[in-house]
């Protein structure tokens, strides 16, 4: 059966699912066929040869090296999705703070303890911690994906006014969002018209930096920005420059770094986001949900690296599970093979991504390892499992 590897402490509701099913919790990551990892940096380690799968527990894949894993043919999961409502309700904690001062009331409170006059002192010194009310402010939403789309339905339950911006909206996504909120195609245009601007995207080469230093400055005088995504979307420089000049009034942000820890007019957290206990049990379970369909029926759902493919529970018969290039003529070339070997093709899926393929048939006769062998050689090829009912 397979073995396990745990980089970092896992849920046991997720854990305890892979034992139940026979799998086995290794200490040595080198004889491990899977790793389940939270936090832990991946990129300076070596992949092992027997490692099929990486999932992550948690939606942001920063510490994998994807594209490493996609040329080794070793599938990379996240769990997208099952910490949403954990950063949900952060983020909108995130924007009553920056409404109402809080914090600053909290300390001033804890300041004048030991004064015995504290009831009267506490009427006087309120005004100072005064704010506003989140209702009818319009915030604008970067990124509708499970995250911003809850955040979206939030603040309409809430009285906000809300925009909603996301350049790689699905139609199915865009179903499923409350009918009241403005979609807008123009991020610029949705900086310049909120109070409140928070960020739900991931960091890819196409969304590092996309609040630039110009973006920033078409934001409204005193407005807030929030960041419970990436710290490498935002220019800190120039948001740093804004703040301190009062162009932008708070800067809200689950990321603390040596230049987000020293602004002024900043609410830096220490990456609480998905840390409660039910978003780390949700994602530990899909994780482990996710390695199991793939290690025992091939099938590969919420892949960064590779396409969705499912073709069910494998009941009988055999699978063989092929990484390649998206090449012309791998899939000619494999089915042939696939013929030579006496096997027949009962059912075929294939995807690809970029450069990318993974091809899963399911097939009648015997497979022995000189099938395996024999696709393993074809050009462009990378990898090739064989999965036994």
């Amino acid at each position: 059966m397979y073995r396990i590897h745990c980089m970092n402490n896992i849920s046991k509701l997720g854990t305890n699912l892979l034992e139940d099913a026979g799998y086995e919790l290794v200490d040595d990551a080198g004889a491990a066929n899977a790793w389940l990892v939270r936090s832990a940096n991946l990129h300076d380690l070596e992949l092992p040869e027997g490692l099929l799968a990486i999932a992550r527990a948690g939606a942001g894949v920063n510490n994998i090296p994807v594209a490493r894993c996609a040329e080794r043919g070793i599938v990379v999961f996240n769990t997208p999705g099952a910490n949403a409502n954990a950063v949900k309700e952060l983020v909108i904690c995130g924007m009553l703070l920056a409404c109402r001062d809080v914090i600053g009331g909290t300390e001033w409170v804890h300041a004048n303890c030991d004064d015995p006059q504290i009831s009267k002192a506490a009427e006087k010194a309120k005004k100072r911690f005064g704010g506003c009310e989140l209702a009818g402010k319009r915030v604008g939403v970067v990124g509708l994906g499970a995250i911003g789309a809850k955040v979206a339905d939030a603040l309409i339950a809430l009285g906000a006014e809300v925009m909603g911006y996301d350049p790689y909206l699905s139609i199915n996504a865009a179903w499923r969002l409350d009918r009241r909120i403005e979609h807008v195609t123009d991020l610029a245009q949705l900086m310049a018209a909120c109070d409140f601007v928070t960020l739900h995207v991931p960091a890819t080469d196409q969304t590092r930096g996309m609040i630039s230093a110009d973006m920033i400055a078409r934001m409204r005088p005193g407005s807030v920005l929030l960041n419970f995504a990436r710290d490498s979307l935002v220019d800190e420089q120039a948001l740093a420059e804004a703040l301190d000049d009062g162009r932008v009034g708070r800067y809200v942000t689950d990321f603390a770094n040596p230049a987000s820890a020293t602004m002024r007019n900043a609410i830096v957290l220490p990456h609480l986001g998905a840390s409660t206990g039910e978003a780390e049990d949700n994602c530990a379970v899909m994780a482990a949900n996710e390695l199991r369909d793939y290690l025992e029926n091939g099938n590969i759902v919420n892949s960064v690296n590779y396409g969705r493919v499912d073709l069910g529970p494998l009941v009988r018969g055999a699978r063989l599970a092929l990484f390649h290039d998206n090449a012309q003529g791998v899939i000619g070339r494999v089915s042939q093979a696939v013929a030579e070997s006496g096997l027949n093709i009962e059912n075929m899926s294939n995807v690809s991504r970029d450069a990318d393929a993974y091809t899963l048939l399911e097939v009648t006769g015997e497979v022995g390892d000189d099938v395996v062998a024999r696709l393993s050689s074809l050009e462009a090829v990378r990898r090739v499992r064989l999965i036994r009912a």
